[in-house]
């Protein structure tokens, strides 16, 4: 139904309704959401911070409701430092959906506002980090996993 990401592949939990509407549960929300593409890129990505990257799961959200310039926006996932700080920032897209830099622009404006060290745009297929140095964001070659994130939140 959806196309392979370049994601870990995982047993993604689904249920078809009645009338034929597929739904996909979100770990984090704890309830169950229409699939569309960019949850299946969401909750695939949300799978590798948790079993690849030691995200806790006590220390992510999806959905993340911010208030900017005046308008109410919503970060896709936002991930904590233990004493609730936000540390990262997921910016999701369906894949086929190019990762421009309006993208970039988008994620960089909500964390104007949030302060979180990383930044993160995937859209299953291409997926770019990028770490927040005072000033400017560097591009990472890598994700980092969730322990070497925490090291580097006090060296801004």
């Amino acid at each position: 139904m959806y196309s392979a990401l370049k994601l870990p592949p995982f047993d993604i939990p689904l249920r078809r309704l009645p009338d034929g509407t597929v739904q996909v549960h979100d770990p984090l929300r704890d309830k169950w959401l229409v699939l569309t593409p960019e949850e299946w890129v969401r909750q695939h990505f949300v799978n590798y911070l948790l079993a690849t990257l030691g995200f806790p799961k006590a220390f992510l959200a999806n959905e993340v409701s911010l208030r900017l310039n005046g308008t109410s926006r919503r970060c896709d996932t936002v991930a904590f430092t233990r004493d609730l700080r936000p540390l990262l920032i997921v910016e999701y897209k369906r894949a086929g959906v190019a990762v421009s830099h309006k993208v970039f622009d988008q994620i960089a404006r909500y964390n104007s506002v949030l302060g979180a060290r990383y930044l993160i745009v995937s859209n299953g297929l291409h997926h770019y980090c990028c770490r927040f140095d005072g000033p400017s964001y560097t591009f990472l070659s890598a994700i980092p996993g969730y322990e070497d994130m925490l090291k580097t939140v006090n060296d801004v």
